[in-house]
């Protein structure tokens, strides 16, 4: 009758110690036994440099949601291999469980998935899968990391698009398409109707209303907001945007922002370029369709991370003014906490505000202003006051970018988004655009 490795080994126990002498006779037989049984365990482990990995492509997941990647196991040797497989992603990937036990039959396959939910955007990358094959008894193992290169894009978590659906309703008003119709604003004709009480006066058509043959009943023209208009995107990648603000630095917020007010533009029938840069171009969309438009800056605002430098205003405006002579909407997603952006942007603002209609949107930090109400004990206090001069200094310049011809635009991670969508639906209602 064949013995299992088990029943051989519960049988040396019971034999092996009665054969030894008490003393340090039966510790040292003890210990060879043990590490004969050890080097007997490991001669029978399957081997790992048989096992062949292929890893299948990684699809794109959007920060904060769930994914799942996986991984083929090949094994070419001629024992079985059973143990456990570690993924290598880094922690930044969310792998929700690392390892993974199998069993791994001689010429067989075996598929690995894993879970991950990321909490970085960006691209997460792994180089290696270490696998590690026990032996029959569990006593040893060999073990080996195997070359298997993947990656998995994190897009932004667009988390703005909730606003989405209120500011298409507000946009749908402006267009005419529902019951509220805007009168006598923006600059494109939309259709003639008969005057009611409350309508400005000035939107009389007196021709119209002349032809008419009841002479008495009054007509005015109705306008609704221009179309094809053009917005430009411009992200600040600069160090600045990678301070954090909250759980995210400021950049993933300025990101949230542009992505919804991208797609309230699209859906009014605007185009929308996008142009990341601080001393050179990080990324650029330019002419994507409408219908792509959303996609398309997802994916060039993915890889995006703030570099240790200065943005160059100077090299930004010139970029944006070498786009063409249209008049455009001009959006420059930065922050005003920053003494380089008064010394950098001011200077050129008047030459991009003179072609252009610009608006400054910029990511505050909600714990400034907790900080301003801090009067607990003398640090609170300290805290405070440096909180009401950072306050201070960004009203004021603030206000010197107003007068240089530029709108602004404040807000945190969360209000941001919605209050850069509705500057944007006031200036298209009032045909700045």
């Amino acid at each position: 009758m064949a013995l299992t490795g088990r029943a051989v080994l519960l049988a040396a126990l019971g034999v092996v110690p009665l054969a030894l002498a008490p003393g340090w006779g039966t510790v040292l037989g003890w210990a060879a036994l043990v590490v004969a049984l050890v080097v007997v365990d490991l001669a029978a482990a399957g081997s790992v440099r048989a096992v062949r990995v292929a890893r299948e492509p990684a699809p794109a997941v959007r920060l904060g949601e769930a994914s799942r990647v996986g991984f083929v196991l090949a094994n070419t040797g001629r024992r079985r291999v059973r143990g456990v497989v570690r993924d290598g992603w880094p922690p930044s990937a969310g792998d929700v469980e690392p390892r993974h036990r199998v069993d791994l039959p001689a010429g067989q396959q075996r598929r690995v998935v894993t879970t991950l939910r990321p909490t970085r955007r960006g691209d997460r990358r792994t180089e290696r899968v270490t696998v590690r094959s026990l032996g029959p008894l569990g006593l040893a193992a060999r073990q080996a990391s195997l070359t298997a290169p993947g990656a998995v894009r994190v897009l932004p978590a667009f988390a703005a698009r909730r606003h989405l659906p209120g500011k298409l309703a507000r946009l749908r008003e402006l267009d005419g398409r529902s019951s509220v119709r805007v009168r006598g604003q923006g600059t494109e004709f939309d259709a003639l109707r008969d005057y009611v009480d409350g309508d400005d006066v000035r939107s009389i058509d007196w021709r119209a209303s002349a032809r008419r043959q009841a002479p008495t009943r009054l007509v005015v023209r109705t306008w609704r907001p221009e179309r094809d208009r053009h917005v430009v995107l411009v992200l600040d990648t600069g160090r600045r945007a990678g301070a954090r603000v909250g759980d995210a630095p400021r950049l993933d917020a300025a990101m949230d922002a542009a992505l919804l007010l991208a797609g309230l533009a699209a859906r009014a029938g605007d185009h929308v370029d996008l142009l990341a840069m601080d001393r050179r171009v990080r990324a650029r969309v330019e002419a994507a369709p409408r219908t792509a438009l959303l996609p398309a800056l997802v994916a060039a605002m993915a890889p995006l991370d703030a570099d240790l430098v200065e943005a160059d205003w100077a090299a930004i405006v010139g970029a944006v003014l070498t786009r063409g002579r249209r008049r455009s909407l001009v959006v420059l997603l930065t922050t005003l906490d920053s003494p380089a952006l008064a010394e950098g942007l001011l200077p050129v603002l008047p030459q991009l505000a003179a072609r252009h209609q610009v608006v400054v949107a910029s990511v505050s930090d909600p714990a400034v202003a907790a900080l301003a109400r801090g009067r607990g004990d003398a640090y609170a206090v300290y805290g405070a006051a440096a909180a009401e001069r950072a306050v201070m200094e960004r009203v004021a310049l603030a206000a010197e970018l107003g007068r240089l011809g530029a709108d602004v635009v404040e807000g945190s991670p969360d209000d941001l988004p919605p209050r850069l969508a509705d500057r944007y639906l006031a200036l298209k209602a009032a045909g700045r655009l």
